[in-house]
């Protein structure tokens, strides 16, 4: 079986090898452009998932007028060929174009020619694509689940259980569940090969828990520093030498919709304290019942101070 790659065209391969800023901000790496609704000019579909409310109202509205435009300008090349419509009018043939289009037909106005009928036969079927359309992306983007998942500001580096250990917490801001949720935790920085060569590495960190049936209040994340650990003889000057970065990824299902629910978060080299822990927030009341305060869900100590 034979393959043959399709050339691309000299335009599409300006656009693939044209170059992509990635710049250095507070110790993460960003790249022009990732995520950005504006990036997706050549791609529409994606265009219309990712740009803000606002602004795909807007273009709904815009391409509403337009089409309607068109079919009147359309039924003006006609000559008389809609009754009731003042010859040469545009604002009657423009509003006829529109009771067509969303099959009003109030009746005052109607196509009394072969020409118009055509064209009303066009704008027709026109208007149940567009109405098909429009439908499923307002509902592709309804539909989209979306997880409203905090993650604390900075990470920590501590002892526990006799063990420098790397800590952050993330909260379910929903307060339903999120079921079979699972963490992973990323570590990327740049090394340099044993042949000279400068690369972008990346390792998973393994967590004392990654997993959970029920994700619903809070949970603390533990990395132990061993000697497996890709820390371990690490300090914070090396972590900003070398940019190191660490990247979570929390996925479950909400239970609400019953889909797939993503969060991401970073923490750059400057994100992570060096002696540090966690303000509690978990606390009793006189009687033996337990509450959160989320006020200090961010607040941290330094072992300096407590000791």
């Amino acid at each position: 079986m034979k393959f043959r790659l399709k050339e691309l065209s000299k335009k599409k391969q300006q656009h693939w090898l044209a170059r992509i800023h990635i710049k250095i901000q507070d110790g993460q790496f960003h790249i022009e452009g990732l995520g950005a609704w504006h990036s997706y000019w050549r791609d529409p579909y994606h265009l219309l998932l990712t740009i803000p409310w606002h602004g795909f109202l807007l273009l709904i509205a815009v391409f509403y007028l337009a089409i309607n435009a068109l079919f009147a300008f359309a039924y003006l090349a006609g000559g008389d060929c809609v009754a009731n419509a003042r010859p040469g009018s545009f604002s009657d043939v423009f509003f006829f174009s529109v009771q067509t289009l969303a099959s009003i037909g109030y009746g005052a106005m109607y196509p009394k020619t072969t020409y118009a009928n055509i064209i009303v036969t066009i704008e027709a079927m026109a208007g149940l694509m567009g109405i098909a359309v429009m439908t499923g992306l307002a509902f592709a983007r309804f539909s989209r689940p979306t997880a409203r998942v905090i993650f604390s500001r900075v990470a920590v580096i501590t002892p526990y259980e006799g063990m420098p250990t790397l800590m952050f917490r993330t909260a379910n801001q929903r307060r339903n569940l999120i079921l079979e949720a699972q963490m992973r935790v990323y570590l990327m920085r740049d090394e340099v090969t044993l042949e000279g060569q400068h690369i972008r590495r990346i390792y998973d960190l393994k967590l004392m828990r990654n997993q959970s049936p029920s994700f619903t209040l809070t949970w603390v994340a533990l990395h132990t520093i061993d000697e497996f650990s890709p820390l371990y003889g690490m300090t914070a000057e090396s972590l900003m030498q070398t940019n190191t970065t660490l990247v979570i990824s929390l996925s479950g299902i909400d239970e609400t919709v019953a889909q797939v629910v993503h969060a991401r978060h970073t923490y750059s080299a400057a994100n992570i304290l060096w002696n540090y822990r966690f303000v509690d927030i978990i606390h009793r009341t006189a009687d033996g019942h337990r509450y959160i305060d989320y006020q200090h869900f961010h607040d941290v100590l330094s072992l300096d101070e407590i000791s």
